[in-house]
């Protein structure tokens, strides 16, 4: 393990020092510093935005963490990417990109896979191109912060009509008390096809830490991307992202996230239909403990006619945690034709446990379907009675509910090895149920 950054305040002169220590080119530099300056001016969201009203930010102290203090090895779990045959794997630690590599035969189709940090050089026009133009830099503080102090990350180019079979490999890892910022960048270009797994994690699940991180994804006309995402930080760790999608005309997105881990999340999920024919499927699995809350505020945008997406959020609670749960299907004028659909279901497994479901629609167009539906329940005992009565204990019966629970969701993951990891994560976190 080897210490390669200094660490630094957030503060104008620790992010000039950071700035300092950085090789790329100028653009980036000065989106950088406009981003910085904006962060400089705006303050910490609170209860009166209706994004954060359930959230209370008072016990995050963001002097406890510095800019940088980098390092470049960490043996953190991998479970995605285990038993898969993969088209290249990039690892970031902290700020630092540990390790990357692409199997030439795929590099041979003109496919760009490094993390951000290379490519902002190796591929500076492409990167600029495409790079915050999903993204609103400036919706919140955290959004500014995150445009300013992005390193390591990950940036995936798949050329027009290129179809790629092996799943692409992306794992971003976190000392105790460290920081994390990387930044997602994935394009698929006219009628490609790629399959990207995706998963955050700390040393221990008591690990602390600050990750304010963000994606952006752009699918071209008839181009289809499968997006898997594991977020399992350590329990005393602060999480938050600005998660974005572009669909296209003809173009597709499946979209699975998993989230276990970190003391407190707050992520906001786009996914915009900016072409006719656009689809886009979004699963979701939550599954709570101790004193965590895990909120997610889900957009489906319908910009264009002939549009569908599906949003399917199931949680898991138990102990005194919490979730929250905000969707909103937007269907703005023009858009004919569109058929949206959001779902959450909560399974309550403690009495102390608190699950905030707020499903909306504000729809500008005619001729639409748009539907949702949101439930929450314990475990059915005459269930658990008729698994005993079988053998099984009562923790294991409350396992097999649970897993059964997030079947559908499973049912959707077409890597059979994902699918199994994703089982054994969700099964680790069942407790005694009393």
């Amino acid at each position: 393990m080897s210490t390669t950054t200094e660490k630094l305040k957030f503060d104008p002169q620790g992010f000039a020092s950071f700035l300092d220590q950085l090789q790329e080119p100028q653009w980036s530099k000065q989106q950088r510093s406009e981003a910085f300056e904006q962060f400089t001016k705006m303050r910490w969201p609170d209860r009166r935005n209706e994004d954060w009203m359930r959230s209370d930010l008072r016990p995050f102290k963001l002097e406890k963490f510095a800019l940088g203090g980098g390092i470049d090895e960490l043996e953190s779990p991998i479970r995605l990417g285990n038993d898969i045959d993969l088209a290249g794997q990039i690892c970031n630690v902290n700020t630092t990109t540990g390790k990357e590599w692409t199997d030439p035969t795929v590099s041979k189709l003109g496919i760009v896979f490094s993390s951000l940090a290379n490519a902002i050089n190796e591929h500076s026009e492409l990167v600029q191109r495409y790079l915050w133009s999903v993204s609103n830099t400036t919706v919140d503080r955290f959004a500014a912060l995150h445009a300013a102090t992005w390193a390591g990350g990950a940036f995936l180019y798949v050329p027009a009509d290129v179809v790629v079979e092996k799943p692409f490999h992306i794992h971003a890892a976190m000392s105790d008390g460290g920081f994390s910022s990387g930044h997602t960048l994935i394009v698929l270009e006219k009628n490609s096809e790629a399959t990207v797994l995706c998963e955050t994690a700390s040393l221990t699940e008591t690990d602390s830490g600050f990750h304010c991180g963000g994606l952006e994804i752009i699918v071209k006309p008839g181009a289809r991307l499968r997006f898997v995402n594991l977020q399992d930080w350590g329990l005393a760790t602060w999480h938050f992202a600005q998660e974005r999608a572009s669909i296209e005309r003809d173009a597709s997105i499946q979209w699975t996230t998993a989230a276990m881990g970190s003391l407190f999340s707050q992520v906001s999920q786009q996914v915009a239909l900016n072409g006719d024919g656009a689809h886009s499927q979004v699963n979701g699995v939550m599954f709570t403990r101790e004193n965590q809350q895990i909120t997610y505020n889900t957009v489906q945008e319908h910009i264009a006619p002939h549009c569908t997406s599906d949003f399917l959020y199931k949680a898991a609670l138990q102990d005194k945690s919490r979730t929250v749960w905000r969707g909103m299907i937007k269907v703005l004028p023009g858009a004919m034709k569109t058929d949206g659909y959001q779902r959450n279901d909560n399974l309550m497994l403690s009495d102390s446990c608190r699950a905030d479901s707020i499903p909306g629609l504000e729809i500008k167009a005619d001729d639409v379907r748009c539907t949702h539906g949101s439930t929450s329940g314990r475990v059915d005992e005459e269930l658990i009675f008729y698994a005993q009565s079988r053998g099984f204990t009562r923790q294991e019966a409350v396992r097999l509910i649970v897993t059964g629970f997030f079947q559908q969701i499973f049912d959707r993951i077409t890597i059979e090895s994902v699918r199994k990891a994703l089982g054994e994560a969700i099964a680790r976190q069942v407790r005694q149920y009393q």
